[in-house]
Formats: C-alpha cells, structure tokens, sequence
C-alpha cells in the first residue's frame, strides 16, 4: 500500500497520461475527512453513475444526497473522456468490502469473489464514477473507455502499481454490480497495454528490435531489501549485473522504486541512469528526472548503450528536515544483450 497521492500530483499524473481534465470548484479539499481514515491506498476502483448527462452526473458525484453525502467518488469521467475532479481525500464510493479482496489487490494477485463486508473500502481505493445508465445497454464509447482506461494507468503508473491494483465495485463487494456493460479482465488487460507504453504516447516501453540485432534476454528482477536513504545522498540501487552490451544496442529499461508511507510529501525524489566502462568506473551519467513525495515512481530511459559499457541507477531523496527515508521496494525491467 502507499501514501495517497497529493492533488497536485494526481493531476500532473493525469495530463501526463493524455487525460482531458477539468477541475470542478474546489476539489483539492472537499472530501469527507473527520468520517474515517484516508490511506494507505492500494488501488483504483471503477463505478458506473446510474445517471445520464455529464452536467446532472458531476453535480451529484460532488454533492451527493440524503443519505450519503458528497464526493461519491474522486472523479467523474463523461462520455466524452473528459475527467471531473470533483473532490480529493476520502470520498464516499467504495464503501464496505471484503478485506480477501483487499489482500489479494495488495499482492497484486487474482482476486477472490468477494463473501464479506468487513472492510473500509473508501480509506483504501481512489474511486471513478464513469458516466452510463448501468442498465447493460447504455453504451461505452470508445473515448470514454479509454480515458478509464488512462486514468487509472495515470494512479497506477504513480504508485508503481500493475494493472491487477484497478477493480470493479462489484469486486469488492457483493452488494454490488457496477460497472455493467464491459469485463473488468478485459478492462485490465488494456490497462496493462498502456501500462507497457511511455505515458500519453503509442510508443511500447521496450521496443521491437530490427531483424540485425540478436534477440535480447529480459531483465526482469525485483528486490524488497529495506534501504535506507540518506537525505541528499545518490545511493546505487543493486541488481543482478547482466547490461553488459558487445555494440549498441536500442534498450528501453524502467526502474520502478517504492518509498515507505511515511515519506513527506514535499520530499524530493530523482533518479537517474548512468554508464560505466567494464570495470565499473569512468561514470557518465545522463539526465536527472525529480520524482515528488513517497509511494511509488518510476525512471525510464530509452537509447543506445555502447560497447562494453555497464548501464547503473542511482537514486536520492532530498527531505526539508534532512531526514532519511526507507526504500522498500524496487524493480527493473528492460532488455540487454551480454557480451560477445
């Protein structure tokens, strides 16, 4: 799980992923804080509105009604892939759940039919009420389906998350049947796609490689050792050492990086790849990419690597009061090709 998104960065996040946003009124503050908890959060919940006209919809996402007051969810998106932010904070749309469901979002594994109601699903989930009738016969467009599709790759690519962290209501609980009209395996899958593209783009995050250049190996490892990152300080993030290139080679490699919740949320994070010679030194390092707050991020770097050349990343974290911060989860992925 991880600390919940500031407003500031859901929203660069968003326009980041080639969503279409308006911000209703003052959304950065209107939510339901003093009614229970607000994070950690382990994933995005998707809804349909039971309402048509994106005018009547947004009004009582944001508002709500006798009985359950607003923001029912963190964002309306309408038939025309526009996002509504019409609150931020806890928000009264996941409601009651089953905490199996919870567990197995966490682990990012496939999710049991939900039997119980026993846990608080509005302190857990960000929420999207998507603008259809629920009826099985309300249309999806197909603009609409795909700014679902990048709104919730937009939370999920911020935290670091894959796409098994982006539910159905009627997954988490069984008092429930949104949202109606599409499968949520399917609805995961595409976010998956766009997951493995660079954000707001087509471009496939490892690309095809030309019929001249030998097939590469996967790097694909995963570390949960503890870090402890000292405020200012680059520390090198260990994997297994195969990006050892016998000629250029065009790579796409991403590191993804998991901070503790505790991190602040003015904390800058950066991160940046760099090229050693063979026996580790002659350092060349390319540019720094800044990261804000704690959760998840995630570093990209697209290219050509000489010959004999080492690719290396380094992270630092820059706290206000200087204090370290825990790195707690990293991952790397990308192709390489060992020496000749």
């Amino acid at each position: 799980m991880a600390t919940p998104l500031t407003a500031s960065r859901v929203l660069a996040a968003l326009r980041a992923e080639g969503v279409s946003v308006v911000e209703v009124g003052s959304w950065r503050t209107h939510n339901r804080a003093g009614h229970g908890a607000w994070g950690p959060v382990a994933g995005v919940v998707v809804h349909h509105t039971v309402t048509s006209g994106t005018a009547a919809s947004v009004a009582i996402c944001r508002d709500g009604y006798a009985g359950l007051p607003g923001p029912l969810c963190h964002g309306v998106i309408d038939k025309r892939g526009v996002v509504h932010l019409v609150g931020w904070g806890r928000a009264n749309h996941a409601g009651s759940g089953d905490g199996d469901v919870l567990k197995a979002v966490i682990a990012e594994k496939a999710l049991p039919a939900p039997n119980e109601n026993d846990t608080d699903g509005n302190a857990r989930f960000y929420g999207f009420e998507c603008v259809n009738l629920g009826d099985g016969k309300d249309p999806w467009p197909a603009v609409q389906l795909e700014a679902m599709v990048r709104a919730s790759a937009a939370l999920c690519r911020a935290h670091g998350w894959s796409a098994a962290s982006v539910i159905g209501h009627k997954e988490w609980t069984n008092t429930k049947t949104d949202p109606r009209g599409f499968g949520m395996a399917d609805f995961r899958a595409r976010v998956a796609a766009r997951l493995r593209k660079a954000p707001g783009t087509d471009t496939p995050t490892v690309p095809s490689q030309e019929d001249t250049v030998p097939n590469p190996s996967m790097l694909n490892e995963s570390n949960t050792t503890d870090v402890e990152l000292p405020s200012g300080e680059w520390v090198g993030l260990a994997f297994t050492d195969p990006v050892v290139h016998s000629g250029p080679r065009l790579h796409n490699t991403l590191v993804h990086v998991s901070l503790e919740e505790e991190a602040p949320d003015d904390a800058l994070v950066e991160g940046r790849f760099y090229l050693t010679d063979t026996s580790g030194k002659n350092p060349s390092a390319y540019q720094t990419v800044t990261r804000h707050g704690g959760g998840g991020h995630q570093f990209a770097l697209s290219g050509t690597v000489p010959a004999g050349k080492h690719l290396r990343f380094q992270l630092r974290v820059r706290t206000p009061d200087a204090s370290p911060v825990t790195l707690v989860h990293r991952t790397a992925t990308g192709p390489y090709w060992t020496a000749a």
